[in-house]
């Protein structure tokens, strides 16, 4: 079977050397963020994402929307790009009070992970679409995870890296404290960029990780990978 180009990204990280001298883990002809990003981004504000939600993830969103409601839960976080939902159980534990949306788009991926929690769920959906199906049922949210995303390294993949998809400007509209991590640091550069062509704060720091919130987060830290994070309230 062939893979897909995230597929093989995931499959190159896990059969990487671990070793402590690895700190530049992301190939790519960038050495600084995109010249392109600002000018994307103005395009994808002026011309509002109009693609169709797939039927899987409105059926998806629908179902996240029963939950939601058996809970009477106002306090909603999303984690999108979840992979195997690991990293939505330990925000359930880290939210408390919260009810916890864990996003993927595998199957596979979601299949690996222990069934879902109290105060979490996970649903197999396309995250871009989810957003706007949240946006047309009025949800707002009061954290958005987007943990160590496929960076798409590659200069000309630019439009697929959430910060230069057609539905990045969503993300403001979905209101709520945003986190993106990496460990490449010109994409949390470029994503703050592009937040502050939202007109929103934000700030990017290096991360110290004591206890990992994903299995990324954890192989990064172990082979002595430099973390970063964007956080900002949107």
């Amino acid at each position: 079977m062939l893979l897909t180009d995230n597929a093989r990204y995931h499959a190159k990280v896990m059969k990487r050397p671990q070793t402590i001298a690895d700190n530049s883990p992301v190939q790519s002809e960038q050495t600084q963020p995109h010249s392109d990003l600002l000018a994307v981004v103005a395009k994808h504000i002026q011309y509002p994402w109009q693609k169709p939600i797939p039927e899987h993830t409105r059926q998806a969103g629908e179902a996240a929307l029963e939950w939601l409601n058996s809970r009477d839960c106002s306090n909603i976080v999303l984690d999108s790009f979840c992979g195997t939902g690991l990293s939505s159980s330990l925000l359930a534990q880290r939210h408390p009070d919260a009810c916890v949306i864990g996003l993927d788009k595998s199957a596979d991926r979601l299949s690996r992970h222990c069934p879902n929690g109290i105060n979490y769920r996970l649903f197999r959906a396309e995250c871009e679409p989810f957003w706007r199906f949240l946006l047309e049922r009025g949800v707002k949210i009061s954290h958005h995870y987007m943990l160590y995303p496929n960076p798409w390294p590659k200069s000309g993949q630019l439009k697929r890296r959430i910060h230069g998809h057609p539905a990045f400007p969503l993300l403001k509209r979905l209101g709520g404290e945003v986190e993106v991590r990496s460990n490449w640091k010109i994409y949390i550069d470029e994503f703050a960029e592009a937040w502050a062509a939202l007109s929103q704060p934000g700030v990017v720091s290096q991360l110290k990780i004591d206890a990992p919130i994903s299995l990324f987060e954890r192989k990064y830290r172990d082979r002595g990978q430099t973390l970063w994070q964007f956080r900002s309230s949107a």
